[in-house]
């Protein structure tokens, strides 16, 4: 586990922000494959990952200054950029990064949900996996004490360190990554089904938000919000009873009007 790579001069090569970045270039080219496979919208793919990926940075980064870290942002509103020190919620990212696909496929009258079932869904759940990777390399993310002698013992120069010193942690941001590795092959098998249109990527927000929900459970990193429940609790919730009621609604609506197949 190493924050920092190496150095050029001064300049820290920080894993966090390489091993972020390869997330975002490798999710598009996931999102390529698919659409290559399926014969439409690739040569849309490189300018919508951009797109969508600078949208998710930003989104990621504003999502956890203002619901998880704004007690020390606060007073350090200069740092709030500092998107290489780590620090990004994936629950925004996907939030911004999504507006910005809806955006850049109506401009291009592009089918949005067809688009999100053959391109997004599978692409963003795998390059989720490889982010957690860099959270594990920076040591956020991290989880409670297990209160025995089994766990992870992060780095001193790490905040998992800061916050709980040499006790062992649970891998909830591990997990989490592996949970996202089984998503999306689940994901693969739905889209051999005869679903209908929009129903992929709904299917990706319920999956990884009832896996959200109880791995934050586990997670140590900051408290609970309402209810006794934390934040990305509290929108997991959200998402799931939005997605089961979109799921219905496009299957009724397939059904009636007589598609009910795969997206197309």
């Amino acid at each position: 586990m190493h924050q920092y790579l190496f150095f050029i001069g001064d300049f820290p090569i920080r894993a966090y922000g390489l091993i972020l970045s390869l997330s975002i270039i490798l999710a598009t080219c996931t999102a390529y494959f698919f659409a290559k496979q399926d014969g439409r919208w690739h040569q849309h793919v490189p300018d919508i990952g951009i797109y969508c990926g600078l949208a998710g940075i930003v989104g990621a980064r504003l999502w956890d200054v203002f619901f998880f870290d704004w007690d020390y942002y606060q007073h350090h509103l200069l740092e709030i950029p500092f998107v290489w020190q780590g620090g990004m919620a994936i629950q925004g990212g996907v939030l911004l990064g999504a507006i910005a696909g809806i955006v850049y496929t109506k401009i291009h009258k592009i089918d949005t949900w067809a688009f999100a079932d053959i391109v997004a869904a599978p692409a963003v759940i795998m390059g989720q996996a490889i982010g957690r990777m860099a959270n594990l390399m920076n040591g956020d993310a991290f989880g409670n004490p297990t209160g025995g002698n089994f766990g992870i013992i992060y780095p001193p120069t790490t905040l998992a360190y800061q916050v709980y010193g040499d006790k062992p942690l649970w891998p909830a941001e591990v997990w989490e990554g592996q949970i996202d590795v089984i998503i999306f092959v689940l994901l693969l098998l739905f889209r051999t089904t005869n679903h209908a249109k929009g129903q992929v990527f709904i299917l990706y927000a319920i999956l990884y938000s009832a896996a959200r929900f109880f791995l934050e459970f586990l997670r140590g990193d900051y408290g609970t919000l309402l209810f006794g429940l934390k934040s990305a609790q509290l929108t997991s919730l959200g998402i799931i009873l939005i997605g089961l009621i979109l799921f219905i609604r496009q299957g009724y609506y397939a059904e009636r009007i007589g598609l009910g197949g795969k997206s197309k």
